[in-house]
């Protein structure tokens, strides 16, 4: 399946011509840009491709602990990433060294830059950067040339760049604010809720509001100036079982802004929901190694899909020699059920009235984002890509990205899985019940909470994922009441998991988080109804060998009445 390129230029994308006056640090990297070129554009070798990037991140991180607070921290910095290639499309410094596993050196990325609008300050440290950068592509392009003579041929020829139109897409500067004070005394609030519980030993509140802002300017015309606000709150506790296992359990809200965060009652009361689920769960028995019928309930089946399917579609790896390469030879073919459909869409903001933090209008190399259909009623259609091609995708389709301080490869955004057949959620658990009964089962399971998961996309090992589970249950297949139990991870095979996918229910859950991948953290979304799995196996959890506390929790008794307030 071929991809075409977008031509997607600013009247698309903005409303407001650029103004050269309006952004002194985007001027000094284009003039920066211009006299880089002069010079390096006819050195030996040529520069044939050039970028900046810069992303200036102001930050506020409060954090409470039982009650009273721990940090309280704003930070603001700027970082520069050069991405400088010598050679020519089809061929340059990036490619792929065959046979040797790990490289020092690679480039200059990660350039801290000064606060402020100095030009001279701004445009010494791009100077020098770039200048290294060029002796760093330009000794690592030899390598390159000289591998390629004693290596068999590749298996996939594609250019090592693509070829993309230019983009100008400058945004207007959102309105983001953010009331500290006030959310000071918020996380204390929460976060005492679980102060005085004698076996809770964590319980913490924090939130982490960032604005970040992106400019982006490439050799080939390029000039993008984009805005990432993001508000996280982050509420958890932490207990231990008596045989030592330690068993954590978190709530967490993700919006664009503080205003569509929970309110402070709401907040409290989901709180006590976890601060006592966390007691019920230390003396809950511990889960047997199990295979079987499962139901993983949205925000687990959404976490699922991002570990087992998500990572194995980036373009990037089917290119890399050492990676599994899991459905490079399954184009138009069968790998989900027919009901079944996957799309990854940045453009998307909100779903079902949360709001999608994997959403971006341009990405991080410079090009227009774009809604991906990766599985079409259980047929594979395509992968997401970057600005490195593979065999029958030449272009990118919008999802080149990166923490920064890394090199941009390609990356998950809001993924969502849909189901065009469903059944309500009750008649899935009457579902599991018959999967039980059929395969001779005293119980399947329900996983109702997901903390997140990783997965082995390289050849030398496993291709295997392992996702881990915070609350667990045993749904019984004679009807008795389920059974809060806990120790287990979910483990599995990509193909042979997708394949016992039975049915899909007809509500929605969401996952918002930080995907860490070669690329650093970049924010992500897992969506999902809930799905019922014919058969998944799980492993026993990893578990700490030490005793819980040899001494009772501290507390504060009343002066008045000797008690605990």
């Amino acid at each position: 399946m071929l991809l075409t390129t977008v031509n997607v230029g600013l009247l698309l994308l903005s409303p407001q011509a650029f103004s050269a006056t309006t952004d002194a640090l985007l001027e000094s990297m284009k003039a920066e840009m211009g006299r880089s070129l002069s010079k390096m554009s006819t050195a030996t070798p040529p520069v044939y491709y050039l970028s900046y990037g810069v992303t200036e991140n102001t930050s506020t991180n409060v954090k409470a602990s039982m009650g009273k607070l721990v940090s309280d921290v704003h930070d603001q910095r700027r970082v520069l990433d050069v991405d400088l290639r010598v050679g020519s499309h089809q061929l340059d410094n990036t490619h792929s060294i065959r046979g040797v596993a790990f490289e020092l050196g690679r480039g200059t990325r990660g350039v801290e830059l000064p606060i402020g609008n100095d030009e001279l300050a701004l445009r010494t440290v791009i100077w020098r950067a770039t200048d290294k950068a060029y002796r760093s592509a330009a000794e690592r392009y030899e390598k390159v040339v000289t591998n390629l003579q004693v290596k068999v041929k590749e298996e996939d020829t594609s250019a090592d760049m693509s070829v993309e139109k230019a983009l100008q897409y400058v945004q207007d500067t959102p309105e983001f604010t953010f009331n500290t004070q006030r959310w000071r005394e918020q996380v204390r609030a929460i976060s005492a809720v679980f102060a005085n519980s004698p076996h809770i030993y964590s319980g913490t509140a924090s939130i982490w509001s960032r604005f970040i802002v992106k400019r982006f300017v490439t050799s080939e015309g390029t000039v993008v100036r984009s805005y990432e606000p993001i508000v996280q709150l982050m509420v958890s506790c932490m207990t231990k079982a008596s045989d030592g296992m330690t068993l954590p359990l978190y709530r967490s809200y993700t919006a664009f802004s503080e205003s569509g965060l929970p309110p402070l009652d709401t907040l409290l009361k989901h709180a006590k929901e976890i601060r006592d689920l966390a007691i019920k769960l230390r003396v809950a028995p511990l889960a047997e190694t199990f295979t079987g019928p499962a139901i993983l309930t949205g925000r687990a089946s959404g976490v699922f899909f991002h570990e087992i399917f998500g990572h194995r579609v980036e373009g990037h790896r089917q290119k890399d020699v050492n990676s599994s390469q899991t459905f490079k030879n399954f184009l138009n073919k069968q790998i989900l059920p027919d009901f079944i459909s996957v799309t990854f869409d940045p453009h998307k903001r909100s779903l079902g009235g949360e709001d999608l933090v994997g959403a971006y209008q341009v990405d991080d190399e410079g090009v227009a984002a774009q809604r991906v259909v990766a599985v079409e009623n259980g047929i594979f259609k395509s992968f997401l890509m970057g600005r490195s091609p593979i065999e029958h995708f030449p272009n990118s389709n919008g999802h080149g990205r990166r923490q920064a301080g890394y090199k941009c490869v390609a990356r998950q955004s809001n993924l969502i899985v849909s189901a065009s057949k469903t059944v309500s959620v009750q008649r899935l658990h009457d579902m599991l019940r018959e999967e039980c009964k059929k395969q001779n089962k005293e119980y399947g399971l329900l996983f109702d909470d997901i903390e997140g998961g990783f997965t082995f996309t390289g050849r030398t090992i496993p291709n295997a994922f392992n996702v881990l589970p915070l609350v667990v249950y045993k749904v019984y297949a004679d009807g008795r009441p389920d059974e809060l139990v806990r120790g287990v991870d979910l483990i599995g095979t990509p193909l042979t998991t997708f394949n016992n996918i039975v049915a899909a229910a007809d509500d929605t859950g969401v996952f918002n988080g930080v995907c860490g991948a070669e690329s650093g953290g970049v924010p992500v979304s897992a969506s999902s109804p809930s799905l019922l799995i014919s058969t998944i196996e799980v492993q026993k959890k990893q578990k700490s060998q030490a005793k819980p506390p040899v001494l009772d929790a501290p507390s504060v008794q009343s002066p008045s009445t000797g008690q605990r307030p």
